[in-house]
């Protein structure tokens, strides 16, 4: 197992590296120090041929200026905030309003604009990167000065773990997440809407007209919703289920998990063969199939598109302060969060 450092670009005059992890079965990640972003993820399909399963761009420029969140860690909450604003221990707090009116993936610059510090770890088992930012009281509008440490591992049983850990001097709030965007055809050859995906859920979060949740949970049986068995992508968008047709034909949606570390998510591609499973402690898994993912974006060398990945997001229920019966992520003073999402590449 190997890392490999390589220079990337430059954001306000500092640099950004690239970290490419490498196991002895030759599974690539590659990372950013900008955003903790998962550029390149490369894997095998049932051809033994080796491709890129992620969506993201050559230069920094383009991360800076055109990114819908490729690959970008999400923070300090990600999803939205209902009108920007919230209470907290009796006192109420002005976010930026970057969504419409609300607040969205933790405003204009979270976590996903800014360097991280990055610490190269190894040993025998596994290879790795160690992220580390300080959030300042304030920042966005948040309170409290978070300490924030996100760990890449990648070992030699195809195994990518994502932890998560953050302290607080002040009662705030968090709910982090990854956001990258998966293709499983390798090289983005095709479309995500022939992926099957399977989710280990009973109920789905119900959004109003502007995305925010209405706060019922809905059912998922005999609906277009219902992954239990697992189902092809592409039946979402073009159900003319109501909720469907709100996002804009396709799914951005939170399912509540009924299981943990226990492959409660698993998606995979037919023809490729490739399988990807998701095993997480998060309470739920926001679905989006790049419903609005902008046209022409040059991704790879390939123009982007609707459907050209979905994202598998492990994190708390969207703007979860504003429904008290959604399991909190209120991050108290001196509490130390922590949070654990694996991904296992397979090939079938």
């Amino acid at each position: 197992m190997r890392i490999v450092q390589k220079p990337f670009g430059e954001i306000n005059g500092q640099n950004v590296d690239a970290y490419t992890l490498i196991n002895d079965q030759n599974i690539e990640i590659t990372c950013l120090n900008y955003g903790c972003v998962i550029t390149k993820i490369v894997t095998p399909n049932r051809d033994g041929n080796y491709e890129n399963i992620v969506l993201g761009f050559n230069n920094m420029e383009d991360y800076e200026k055109h990114s819908p969140y490729f690959g970008a860690v999400v923070g300090r909450v990600s999803g939205r905030i209902k009108g920007g604003q919230f209470e907290l221990d009796g006192q109420s707090f002005e976010l930026e309003m970057n969504d419409n009116g609300n607040h969205l993936h933790g405003g204009s610059k979270g976590f996903s604009h800014v360097l991280w510090d990055a610490v190269i770890l190894k040993n025998e088992k596994e290879v790795g990167i160690q992220f580390s930012y300080t959030s300042p009281d304030g920042e966005e509008g948040y309170p409290g000065t978070v300490q924030v440490t996100i760990t890449y591992l990648l070992n030699n049983d195809n195994e990518f773990l994502i932890h998560y850990q953050a302290n607080s001097d002040k009662t705030t709030l968090l709910n982090l997440t990854n956001h990258t965007y998966f293709n499983l055809s390798g090289d983005l050859k095709r479309d995500a809407l022939h992926h099957v995906l399977k989710i280990d859920s009973n109920q789905f979060v119900e959004l109003n007209e502007q995305l925010l949740p209405t706060g019922e949970l809905l059912d998922v049986t005999d609906t277009v919703f219902d992954f239990r068995e697992g189902r092809e992508i592409e039946e979402g968008v073009i159900s003319n289920h109501p909720q469907n047709q709100l996002v804009g034909q396709g799914y951005d949606h939170s399912f509540l998990l009924n299981s943990h570390h226990n492959g409660e998510i698993t998606m995979w591609d037919e023809e490729s063969g490739r399988k990807l499973v998701v095993e997480t402690d998060e309470v739920s898994v926001v679905l989006y199939t790049g419903n609005q993912l902008q046209e022409d974006l040059p991704v790879y060398g390939v123009k982007s598109k609707k459907y050209l990945g979905l994202c598998l997001e492990t994190q708390g229920l969207p703007d979860a302060i504003h429904h008290p019966h959604f399991p909190s992520y209120v991050l108290e003073k001196d509490q130390l969060f922590s949070s654990l999402t694996k991904y296992t590449f397979l090939v079938d």
